[in-house]
């Protein structure tokens, strides 16, 4: 464990999963939010499945006198969301699961652009910001002026793009805006440290992907043709074994000069 778990604000409080990886950083960040008066809570991807963690975010919340009223998923890949049914059978098997992707549902409802959740008298609004994956989705928690960004924005590195690059381009770009618009104080994401200068990350973020494709676009005047060819040419430096997801982030960033062409 580090300082990444227990973190958050008022309102969110951050239980850090043990699955780190190069992919993963220090682990799947799962996210209590409630009011702090409130009964119910909601549960921000419970992360993998693994009873030692699912055990441990309902103890916490159990400790605190509370239930879980409702589960968000931020997206599908497992790390944020294979132990969301698991989760619901150790909490009573009351609560649902909702998320943009149908296949990652439990119960009817799902998440949408513009939805508001209530649950236990908490706010969150719901944005669809795809890119890292087409299902990917961030929570405006208003009251502490938190964004939370499941893999869209994490609290260092780069995402890896499995979606589209325009698709994740423009998801920041309006992350931004918001982010300006609403003063948001803190981003809190799905994997790594909070992030209390949402501008300067999302800058970052923004400035980064944009040199990334000019690189790309140089390798690719320079001869290269494949993911895999433009990889060895701009990850050079680069650990190895993360060549495998470079590609998928390149290979959106080659569809992207595809279209663009």
């Amino acid at each position: 464990m580090t300082e990444i778990d227990g973190m958050g604000t008022d309102r969110a409080f951050c239980v850090l999963a043990p699955n780190p990886s190069a992919m993963t950083l220090d682990g799947t960040n799962t996210w209590i939010v409630a009011e702090p008066d409130a009964d119910e809570v909601v549960v921000i991807d419970p992360g993998p499945e693994d009873d030692r963690h699912l055990r441990r975010v309902a103890d916490t919340i159990a400790a605190r006198g509370r239930r879980a009223g409702l589960v968000l998923l931020t997206h599908g890949h497992p790390d944020h969301s294979a132990g969301a049914e698991r989760f619901v059978e150790l909490t009573g098997g009351g609560a649902k699961v909702r998320a943009l992707d149908p296949r990652h549902r439990l119960g009817d409802e799902g998440l949408a652009e513009g939805d508001v959740v209530t649950t236990g008298g908490v706010e969150l609004r719901v944005m669809e910001t795809p890119g890292h994956s087409d299902d990917s989705l961030t929570f405006w928690l208003p009251a502490d002026r938190a964004v939370l960004t499941g893999d869209t924005v994490l609290g260092y590195g780069t995402t890896v793009l499995e979606g589209r690059l325009g698709d994740y381009l423009s998801s920041l770009d309006r992350l931004r805006k918001f982010a300006a618009e609403r003063d948001a104080a803190t981003i809190l994401p799905g994997h790594g440290p909070r992030l209390d200068d949402p501008l300067a990350a999302l800058d970052h973020y923004i400035d980064h992907r944009r040199e990334r494709l000019a690189q790309v676009e140089a390798a690719v005047a320079g001869g290269a043709r494949t993911a895999r060819e433009v990889v060895e040419i701009v990850y050079a430096d680069v650990d190895r074994s993360l060549w495998p997801a470079a590609e998928w982030s390149v290979q959106s960033q080659l569809d992207y000069l595809n279209e663009r062409a």
